[in-house]
């Protein structure tokens, strides 16, 4: 094993509550390629000693969709670019209830409801959240609601209607957040993570890791969610969108998709790290990797405008690697 990941692992061993530093995970991603083995294994095993038991599945409802006024660079559901997203409003509480009644029925553990927009209006917000307390009634699933900029009051709502998660990405590190998107600053992703806290929401988010951002910028992004102490950390690799300025990006080769993954549990030994939009298309036949460097998550079914795994396979994936999966 390399020398930096032998002391890096001794630390781990030694403090319960050791995480890596950005200096050192800066360090670690330019190790050579003959290298990423033993950094996938390391971040493996600091998930077997402090991150969660088991594999947890989450799964998402596009329920609002595409005119979204944000100019986000990847975004197939901005109004600024053209598109084949599907557009249409918020759908109605039996369709979001069927949905979730299905994810239920596969065992899946928490179902997102999310919608497009720079924030969800007060009319949306009254629909949403009849329609949560119907969804909690009808299936043994917890919800998640990703809806944009939070007030204090919508936060609130939220809450009593029955969603414990807020998710909410902040796409990339800060220093590259302008050549993403320039129709909202950063600081009101920062404040609607800390609104949601505060309303006692758990808090979801990390970003879309290939838009043309640094090793550098990566590790930037994953410390600041450590500041704001995140719960869950998404991660998302670009798939590029024809029609967006990005959509002539290619993906990222699998062993820097895995490598980022690693690195996200160093940083992040005990939170859950979830595997979401850009799995299959990034990493194709390796993507159970990810369970052995350092996931502990993954989002099954299709993502907002793109097609995902489907249940039936990701029900299969787990039963061939013999993984718990979480409740």
């Amino acid at each position: 094993m390399h020398p930096m990941l032998q002391k890096v692992l001794a630390a781990f061993t030694a403090d319960a509550g050791c995480q890596l530093a950005a200096d050192e995970a800066c360090a670690l991603a330019e190790l050579a390629l003959e290298d990423t083995l033993e950094l996938l294994a390391l971040a493996g095993m600091v998930r077997q000693l402090r991150g969660p038991a088991g594999t947890a599945t989450c799964a998402i409802i596009n329920a609002k969709s595409g005119k979204c006024p944000e100019n986000c660079a990847f975004c197939a559901q901005s109004a600024h670019y053209h598109t084949s997203a599907p557009v249409y409003p918020l759908q109605s509480t039996e369709e979001l209830v069927r949905q979730a009644c299905e994810m239920a029925a596969h065992g899946i553990s928490r179902c997102g409801i999310v919608t497009s927009g720079t924030s969800l209006s007060d009319r949306d917000i009254d629909q949403l959240c009849e329609a949560a307390l119907a969804m909690r009634a009808s299936a043994p699933i917890r919800l998640c609601a990703s809806l944009g900029l939070l007030t204090e009051e919508k936060a609130r709502r939220l809450r009593e209607a029955g969603f414990t998660r807020y998710h909410h990405n902040l796409e990339t590190a800060r220093s590259y957040f302008p050549a993403i998107c320039t129709t909202h600053a950063y600081d009101e992703d920062i404040e609607t993570l800390h609104v949601a806290r505060r309303a006692g929401l758990e808090v979801c988010s990390c970003g879309i890791f290939g838009l043309g951002e640094s090793w550098a910028q990566r590790v930037e992004l994953l410390q600041t969610l450590r500041e704001v102490g995140v719960d869950s950390l998404p991660v998302n690799f670009l798939c590029p969108v024809p029609g967006t300025p990005l959509g002539t990006r290619t993906h990222l080769a699998p062993r820097e998709a895995l490598r980022v993954v690693a690195l996200a549990r160093l940083m992040h030994p005990e939170k859950e790290i979830i595997i979401c939009g850009g799995r299959l298309a990034t990493l194709h036949e390796v993507q159970s990797w990810v369970l052995a460097s350092g996931a502990s998550a993954f989002m099954t079914g299709n993502y907002l405008t793109t097609r995902g795994c489907g249940y039936e396979d990701d029900d299969a994936l787990l039963a061939a690697l013999g993984s718990r999966r979480r409740s």
